[in-house]
């Protein structure tokens, strides 16, 4: 099976890219602050559902048949840059506010549509793609042992990690909104920040070159 040295740094990368602000992020800070805990909890769910669908995907082939057409990929690539920039405009847009400032004019929804929105934020998530694709078979030694076992050994240490710090950021949501709703300015600074992080990753992503 896969080397332990091999497992963590895999880890480490999964690490990295659940910290950097994005999609998942925001609507799982966004449910959180307004509806609490468990809607967090529900939607993160979803979150995590999105995960293993890649996962299987990935296993069977069709990340990697979607990757070799190139229409597709560049489908992807600009429905993920678009949809990033999108969420970049609506922080800093006149009248935006901050995910970590409580809102009541955002609809309730139930456990059913907040696991669904959560799957598909996640699905729609151009980043994870990569992920799996780009990232996921440099840490594959076919020396090893049975390829599709260390494939499903490291998805599923991907989806741990990323079910860890999504679940710290359920749970510290409300907590962070505290904090920030008695510094206005620092509010205003988070907002310029996220939309500037999500701006540079849909920069990034159609600027990436397609897996070779």
């Amino acid at each position: 099976m896969i080397a332990s040295a091999a497992l963590a740094g895999f880890a480490l990368v999964a690490l990295g890219m659940v910290c950097t602000p994005g999609p998942n992020m925001i609507y799982l800070l966004t449910r959180s602050i307004m509806q609490g805990r468990l809607a967090g909890f529900i939607s993160l769910l979803g979150v995590v559902l999105g995960f293993v669908v890649y996962m299987i995907s990935a296993a069977l082939g069709v990340t990697a048949l979607l990757f070799a057409v190139p229409f597709a990929y560049g489908v992807l690539q600009w429905a993920g840059a678009l949809y990033l920039l999108w969420l970049a405009w609506n922080a800093i847009k006149p009248g935006a506010r901050s995910v970590l400032e409580p809102r009541r004019d955002l609809k309730v929804d139930g456990p059913g549509r907040l696991f669904a929105m959560g799957f598909l934020t996640n699905l729609l998530n151009p980043k994870i793609a990569i992920l799996y694709l780009s990232l996921l078979p440099q840490f594959i030694d076919p020396t090893k042992g049975h390829v599709l076992a260390q494939g499903v050994l490291l998805g599923l240490t991907q989806i741990a990690v990323s079910f860890t710090v999504n679940l710290a950021i359920v749970f510290a949501a409300g907590t962070l909104a505290r904090w920030f709703a008695t510094r206005p300015s620092w509010l205003k600074l988070q907002r310029w920040v996220m939309a500037s992080v999500l701006a540079g990753l849909a920069v990034r992503l159609v600027m990436d070159r397609r897996p070779a």
